[in-house]
């Protein structure tokens, strides 16, 4: 008769041989990633129907916030001094006859720049109103010289 550890023993034994290992595979759901195409229905309509509805009026436009004509002049206007004002900014940090530092002043904005040795250039946003500051560093990319 056999005792009950080499019975458990020999059952471990048996029970190992008859366990087999496969290899997991991933298979993407989606046919645009290599899934299978019968899925393309199905998941077009669940994307469907996340979608919200369109606006009512098919002839509105997308940007127009219910603003006059002269409220959207305004803020074209003031779009096209902030760019000026930008290009302006940026030719004096990195343009033709670029200054090592500067400021700008404007409303109550104040944008002032230093290079650093290394040739980073740190630019300071400063809010008078709500007190808050804004740094941007801009690290040196030297070009390699080109024969």
């Amino acid at each position: 008769m056999m005792m009950p550890g080499k019975l458990c023993v020999l059952f471990s034994l048996v029970c190992m041989n008859a366990a087999a290992a496969q290899e997991l595979v991933y298979t993407p759901v989606n046919p645009s990633f290599g899934g299978n195409s019968f899925n393309s229905s199905h998941l077009l309509s669940i994307a469907e129907t996340d979608r919200p509805d369109p606006p009512s009026s098919a002839d509105s436009d997308p940007f127009d916030d219910g603003l006059s004509q002269a409220d959207l002049f305004v803020r074209q206007l003031e779009s096209r001094i902030l760019s000026r004002l930008s290009a302006d900014i940026t030719d004096a940090i990195f343009g033709e006859d670029a200054e090592p530092d500067g400021e700008f002043v404007f409303d109550e904005t104040t944008i002032a720049f230093n290079t650093l040795l290394d040739g980073t250039v740190v630019i300071a946003i400063e809010d008078a109103a709500s007190g808050g500051v804004t740094t941007i560093e801009v690290p040196s990319f030297l070009a390699a010289p080109t024969e």
